[in-house]
């Protein structure tokens, strides 16, 4: 039996725990450096047990619970999912077993490093056309000029969705993962509700697609006339497809380049050794990706049956917790955790999660951030926080530097 699992109930945590845990909208992990926070459970708690299920904190916990066949994405008995807005299993998110390898196998080959090196110009000449709407100003409140509209128009122009329903699809996003819900059960609630908007949305879109017959260079068409092992996606498999896709591929890049470009700004002379050597620029990106783990956790699992697992027992029904972002500054993983060292060496972080479910778009958001900073870098070589102002930083299941306010020299 393991000796450290500390056991608390809900009501006895601290405000950080409880955010970590189930994103209580409290505030508590609001701020520039949450590793701290994530240090100070790794050296106190680093397994919690509560009322509800266990806690894991640890690399090699989270990797080894991540890997175990007794943990899933939907919970047993009712089949249901939690935390995207639908209460049916999204694919590939909430599958798992011999299913889950099916639908991987369909959808891994579309996001391979080669395909995606392909969309680098487009995602080039994005950033381009929003920068040339604020290069001239001097100043820009980065998250809503660049960090949103970039990765969020590629998005649709890949996905085949219409720019006309950005704002809708990014409004339906926020209320499926940052309502006004103060408990898990509320905000689970209210997410379904929106997530139905979406759905009816997304399969009037799918209709109009499949009423024309037309074929086109996008992941909708692709979904369309999908076939492997003489499996064809029928509409309602497209619909929870296009469901996964939007929530993902309007939030985590997102975060992700909001977390950069916020550490960029606060330290000049890193970037301009970035912009000097862009070619250092990729495994910078690793770096700040494992430093500021902007999916910071896993999200709600289950355990199927009792089981233990790395000395810690779980029981059926039980909910498990991962924290990725813990798990890549923990010292018996990484020399140094808490130092940015932009051009370290095995840096095998889990910023996008570990085990079956690591993330299908993940050679997709490499891309966009590396691509999307260094033409930044090529156009805006000096930018730093707006004097009198600051960084605002929020933490609800994914972590952003949501105010971004930034001051450069004008071109």
């Amino acid at each position: 039996m393991r000796t450290d699992i500390v056991e608390i109930k809900f009501e006895d945590m601290s405000q950080a725990l409880r955010s970590m845990i189930t994103y209580e909208p409290n505030g508590a992990m609001n701020m520039e450096t949450p590793q701290e926070l994530f240090d100070e459970v790794l050296r106190t708690s680093p397994v919690v047990r509560w009322e509800m299920g266990v806690g894991f904190f640890k690399m090699e916990d989270v990797v080894a619970v991540a890997r175990d066949r007794h943990i899933v994405s939907c919970e047993p008995n009712s089949g249901q999912a939690m935390g995207m807005g639908s209460p049916e299993p999204l694919i590939p998110l909430h599958i798992d077993g011999d299913i889950h390898k099916h639908y991987r196998k369909l959808l891994d080959p579309l996001f391979t490093p080669p395909k995606m090196k392909l969309l680098e110009p487009t995602i080039r000449a994005t950033a381009d056309r929003f920068i040339d709407e604020f290069i001239a100003d001097g100043q820009v409140e980065m998250y809503s000029a660049f960090c949103t509209p970039l990765p969020s128009t590629v998005f649709m122009q890949i996905f085949g969705l219409p720019l006309d329903d950005l704002d809708f699809l990014i409004e339906r996003k926020n209320r499926i993962l940052k309502n006004e819900g103060t408990t898990m059960e509320e905000s689970e609630r209210i997410g379904r509700a929106e997530g139905e908007s979406l759905r009816a949305h997304l399969r009037m879109r799918l209709q109009e697609r499949l009423s024309t017959g037309e074929r086109h260079d996008d992941l909708i068409d692709t979904f369309i006339h999908f076939e492997v092992d003489g499996h064809q996606l029928n509409e309602s498999e497209i619909i929870n497809l296009m469901h996964l896709f939007t929530i993902a591929g309007l939030d985590t890049v997102t975060s992700s380049l909001s977390c950069i470009l916020a550490w960029f700004a606060k330290h000049p002379e890193e970037r301009r050794r970035m912009i000097d050597h862009p070619e250092l620029l990729p495994a910078a990106v690793e770096e700040l990706m494992r430093y500021e783990s902007p999916v910071p956790s896993s999200g709600v699992r289950f355990v199927t049956d009792d089981c233990e697992i790395n000395g810690v027992p779980l029981h059926k029904g039980e909910i498990v917790y991962l924290c990725w972002a813990s798990a890549n500054v923990d010292p018996a993983a990484f020399e140094s955790p808490h130092t940015v060292d932009l051009a370290r060496e095995q840096n095998r972080h889990i910023a996008f999660a570990s085990g079956l479910h690591r993330c299908l778009g993940s050679h997709l958001a490499r891309i966009e951030i590396v691509a999307a900073i260094d033409q930044l870098h090529r156009r805006v070589s000096d930018y730093w926080v707006t004097p009198g102002d600051e960084v605002g930083y929020e933490f609800a299941g994914v972590r952003a530097a949501h105010h971004l306010p930034l001051t450069f020299t004008a071109r």
